[in-house]
Formats: C-alpha cells, structure tokens, sequence
C-alpha cells in the first residue's frame, strides 16, 4: 500500500473517506483508530487525536465515515442496520487499506456502538482492545428525546450552521443520522447480544448527565460482556467527555491504552 499522508482522502472504492494520521504509521507502532459520533467528522474531534498520540506514544488515526465531513455521500434514507453495515463492510475495508497492524479502536457515541458490533462479530486479533466513549447498545426514552430536540436546534438554523462549517454536505450528514432514528422502529434496535462476544478488555467513558443515554447503557455492557470493562463514569459531564472534560478524559484512554498494549508485548515477549 501507498504511505499515508498526514491527512487526505482513503480510496476504499465503494466510498472516498477523509481522514487524518497523527504520529508513527501502522507499520512502526500501534495505532488507535477513532470512530466519531453520529453528527462528527475528522475535524470535531478537534486536538483530543493528537494529545492522544502524544501521551501514548501510538499512531492515531482519524477518519470521518461516508455521509460526514469532506467524505463522500450516502443515499438517504438510512436503514437502521448502518452501524451493523459499519462494521461488517466499511471498517473492515478500512483497516485493511491503512495496513493495520495491532491497536485499539477508540469510539464516541455511533462510533462507539460501531466499534462494539466490530469486536463482537470480528475475531480480529489486530484489535487489542475497545475504548468507547458515551456507546448506545440499546435506545432509551432519554436518547428519543434528545434526538428530537436536536432535530428542533437544526430546523431552527442555528445548529445546521455551525455543522455546515464541518459536513460537505451537512444534510446528508444530519439527516442520515436522525432520520433513522425519529422515523423508524428503532426502539428495537439492540446491539447487546454482540457484547457477549468481544474478546478484548473495555473501557466505557460516559458522562453522568448524558442526554442521550444512562448507566443503563453501562449496566447492560457488564452483564453481556465475558470480557473485562473498566468504567470511567464522569460527573457533570454530557455526551461528550473527549470535548467536555478532555483532561480526565485523556489520562482515563492513555492510561488503559499503554496497560492494555503493554501487557501484550509482555505477553510476546514471554512466549
């Protein structure tokens, strides 16, 4: 494969996606791969990618999925199996095209609950383990209502235009995640069977006082999963703990990402 640049657009055929490489490439260390949330992009996550390269000393790679950010667009509507479709077609594609090697995949919200349908139905040995910040394995009263007050900021202007300074296509983008949400049966939607199938430790980060879910979400991942999961559950904070309380965040991610790599190169290292 082509040597990554710092950033630019992955040519994964069915899809062009945007994205951006912080520090060592897959080839000379481990790379953290990050999955935004439902209305993020590449540059949402704003500097917590290269803070987290720095305090970890890995390669973090960036990436804004199909119908985000500068990345191409997606039909609408959506079908309530995207994320499944995620994970079954375009970050396997992904990761292959990258040259991943060995690391974690570190995801918020959507990405987050993309990540989980991953490590539960991949028994990928490259990915050593998950960080999921603020994931929905269910859907809750609380997420409906919150994604129906997003849907009144955004026809109200102001939140489509602070979006549009980030999406290509800023309708695409909002409308192909809140759509499926309102306007399908999607309180059925339930990715807590796939729990019980990862095979590598977890870190959840939610914030006490996320609008668009509870400790619940928290409680489901320690009855389902057989895997260890570490909690980091961060009062005063919403839906974004990277944005709303980056320090603790960051110290929470760096700390379980070197334990969790460095007791694999001990275990190599002994066999």
């Amino acid at each position: 494969m082509t040597a990554l640049a710092d950033q630019g657009l992955l040519d994964l055929g069915p899809e062009t996606l945007e994205y951006r490489m912080i520090g060592p490439r897959p080839d000379a260390a481990p790379t953290l791969v990050m999955l935004h949330e439902g209305l993020g992009c590449v540059g949402m996550w704003g500097d917590f990618p290269d803070k987290l390269a720095a305090a970890t000393g890995c390669g973090v790679f960036v990436y804004s999925r199909a119908g985000y950010g500068k990345s191409s667009p997606v039909p609408l509507p959506r079908q309530i199996t995207y994320m499944h479709e995620e994970a079954s077609q375009s970050l396997p594609r992904l990761l292959d095209a990258i040259g991943f090697q060995r690391g974690i995949l570190v995801g918020h919200s959507d990405g987050a609950s993309i990540a989980a349908i991953y490590g539960g139905s991949h028994q990928d040995h490259r990915v050593r383990g998950l960080v999921l910040m603020a994931p929905h394995f269910i859907v809750e009263d609380v997420s409906v209502r919150s994604i129906a007050a997003a849907r009144e900021a955004y026809n109200g202007a102001d939140l489509r235009t602070r979006l549009a300074k980030y999406h290509s296509n800023v309708d695409v983008a909002f409308r192909g995640w809140n759509d499926v949400w309102l306007e399908n049966d999607f309180r059925q939607w339930d990715i807590s069977e796939e729990l019980a199938y990862i095979r590598v430790p977890i870190l959840i980060v939610q914030g006490v006082d996320d609008q668009y879910g509870t400790v619940r979400q928290i409680e489901i991942a320690q009855e389902e999963c057989y895997c260890p999961v570490d909690v980091a559950l961060l009062p005063g904070v919403k839906h974004n703990p990277a944005r709303e309380a980056t320090d603790i965040t960051l110290q929470m991610v760096s700390d379980f990402v070197r334990r969790i790599l460095r007791s694999h190169e001990t275990a190599a290292s002994a066999a």
